[in-house]
């Protein structure tokens, strides 16, 4: 037992605890991973976002590139030039204002004769930087298939940067060659809640998330240029972002045609297209299809980290510190694609569920290994027990069966041998041998009975029968083995009948049984009491009670006394004869009637063991 319970332990025991202590460790990280999942998950949203919001833009340079052709198809570029911006916004509203740089680098439109406060604005702000008088800084894309000019050697205030630090977004151009970039560090205008980046290794251990990752390159416009043929460029000028579209036209390409994209349009164009409801937006994307089912908010946030368009109208929050953002890039520097959550403690209560779940399922787990390990050692401690009562029975019965047969066979012996010529002793020894005999018999009946009720193949014959007739029968058989002995046996049987239905053989083996067993634990005083009752209640019943002053069971016994093989005392030590069967078959024979046998402590000391059986419903009605 000792070696099986360390086997148990080392194999199975000390492994789930192990197991279950790992599991309960790693929950501790479940809620960062969940959040961090969600996180990367927000942030992809805001990152195709912000890809759509880039390609809308380059889609305006190409609706651009498309007027231009259309209007320079009317006559010739240079006769054209001059009311380039009014053909220009008459034809394209998306234009704030259109330009012409001429082959001489000077502004030929908008015409210094015609010009509108917009273009007087826009000729002050970028009309020195077009014709190439002055350098500026500028965010810019131009085609894959152009070409760059040449500058004047490098500048030591610059460095050369090939594109932004970002990663190039699917279906939007950008730049693939080498141009002076500022040196500069500037400040995001908003304040991303999850850092999804590692911070630098300065001293200052500052996150490269805070950071732009768009640096201006600084230069005249026909350096930036160069001999490409389209291109955007992006400038604040007083602070205010000016985004242009330039485009040399086959028709003749010394002629520089541009455009200022109005931001105000783009803007409301964008307030439609970032609800995910609205029927102008067809097709599913991710960030669509997250915005319409996920508790958050997207917003397009301008260089200065206000919102100018948002998916939810109503939805309120700081501006400046979004859940997760991505920058668009050089069409529209500094602007922001945010997402917002609109329940900030729905995801810490998720993961928390989440934690608490899987807490909750590993306890279960453990329990139920806790549970299936005491099941097993129990069920184990029960059949080594039971094997133990199975190698006792074999011990008891070969006593009980040697100690009969030697009593038959001396007499016997005597007997045939004719030396006992006494007719007294020799009805003596013809009595010893039938009541040994009579002992056997029961001792083989009980162990055939057991073996058969352990098969289910105990079989009983119910008819109708005085239960008060059966006792005095069963009494009268065992009576003269019971006074030979030298027990003084009384009884109190009714005058009216007891009516039972049981099968006769079987109720009498119980009352023989419960003689038997007074018998063999009874000590000095051999008195013996049975007495049959009825029990009115509910349920009426006939009770037959065999009462002896012996040494009674002891405590916390009174039930494992009609477990099979059980002794309170075990006859090899204590001389006490019985198989531990007797009890046992009693009681399932008597439950088989729809009855049973108890115990109780007889008053005065000894024991009572009574069988109860229902009296038939003839009896009941009376």
């Amino acid at each position: 037992m000792r070696k099986v319970a360390i086997v148990f332990i080392l194999a199975v025991f000390l492994p789930s605890l192990v197991l279950g202590w790992l599991a309960v460790r790693s929950l501790r990280d479940q809620e960062l991973v969940l959040e961090r999942q969600r996180s990367l998950f927000f942030q992809s949203v805001a990152d195709n976002a912000a890809s759509d919001v880039q390609y809308a833009v380059i889609s305006h340079r190409r609706e651009f590139v498309s007027q231009t052709e259309a209007i320079l198809a009317n006559g010739e570029p240079a006769v054209l030039a001059m009311n380039f911006d009014t053909l220009l916004q008459t034809n394209w509203p998306m234009a704030e204002v259109g330009f012409v740089v001429s082959p001489g680098g000077t502004l030929s439109s908008p015409s210094a004769f015609n010009r509108s406060p917009a273009a007087q604005s826009f000729v002050q702000g970028n009309g020195a930087f077009l014709c190439s008088r002055e350098s500026a800084e500028v965010y810019w894309n131009v085609a894959n298939n152009s070409k760059t000019g040449n500058y004047a050697g490098p500048d030591p205030n610059v460095v050369v940067a090939n594109n932004n630090t970002a990663q190039p977004q699917a279906g939007v151009e950008s730049k693939s060659w080498f141009l002076p970039q500022k040196k500069s560090s500037v400040q995001r205008s908003v304040n991303p809640q999850q850092q999804l980046q590692p911070p630098s290794k300065g001293d200052n251990q500052t996150n490269d998330n805070q950071v732009s990752k768009l640096a201006p390159a600084e230069a005249e416009f026909r350096q930036l240029i160069g001999d490409a043929t389209e291109g955007t460029l992006a400038r604040f000028v007083d602070d205010k972002l000016n985004v242009l579209f330039w485009y040399r036209s086959p028709r003749d390409s010394n002629f520089v045609f541009g455009a200022q994209l109005s931001l105000a349009r783009f803007v409301r164009d964008m307030r439609t297209w970032i609800r995910p409801s609205e029927p102008e937006n067809p097709g599913k994307s991710i960030w669509r299809e997250s915005v319409s089912r996920d508790p958050i908010c997207l917003a397009l946030l301008d260089d200065k980290g206000r919102p100018v368009a948002i998916s939810h109208p109503n939805f309120r929050a700081n501006w400046k510190r979004p859940f997760v953002s991505t920058e668009v890039g050089e069409e529209l520097p500094h602007w922001e694609v945010a997402v917002y959550l609109m329940d900030p403690v729905r995801l810490t209560q998720s993961a928390r569920t989440l934690k608490y779940t899987l807490g909750l399922l590993i306890a279960l787990l453990l329990l139920a290994i806790g549970v299936g390990g005491w099941l097993v050692v129990r069920d184990l401690n029960r059949q080594l027990a039971l094997a133990r009562q199975k190698t006792d029975f074999v011990s008891n019965v070969s006593h009980e069966l040697k100690t009969p047969l030697t009593s038959i066979r001396m007499f016997s012996e005597l007997l045939a041998e004719q030396r006992v010529a006494d007719p007294a002793k020799q009805r003596s020894y013809l009595n010893i041998i039938t009541a040994e005999t009579a002992r056997l018999t029961r001792l083989i009946n009980n162990v055939l009975d057991f073996s058969r009720m352990e098969r289910g193949e105990k079989k009983y014959n119910f008819r109708d029968a005085d239960l008060a007739a059966l006792v005095r029968e069963a009494i009268g058989t065992y009576r003269p083995h019971l006074e030979s002995a030298g027990f003084k046996l009384e009884c109190d049987l009714p005058e009216s009948a007891l009516p039972v239905r049981a099968d006769t053989d079987a109720v009498a083996q119980i009352i023989v049984n419960l003689l038997s067993n007074a018998e063999k634990y009874s000590d000095s005083r051999k008195e013996i009491l049975v007495r049959v009752s009825r029990r009115d209640g509910p349920l009426p019943c006939a009770e037959v009670a065999v009462l002896d002053r012996g040494l009674g069971v002891p405590a916390s016994c009174e039930e494992r006394i009609f477990e099979q093989f059980y002794r309170a005392h075990d006859s090899l030590s204590s001389g006490i004869q019985g198989s531990g069967l007797g009890l046992t078959l009693a009681r399932q024979i008597a439950r088989a009637h729809g009855g049973d046998v108890v115990f109780e402590r007889r008053e005065g000391g000894g024991s009572c063991f009574a069988v109860r059986l229902p009296l038939v419903a003839a009896d009941v009605r009376l």
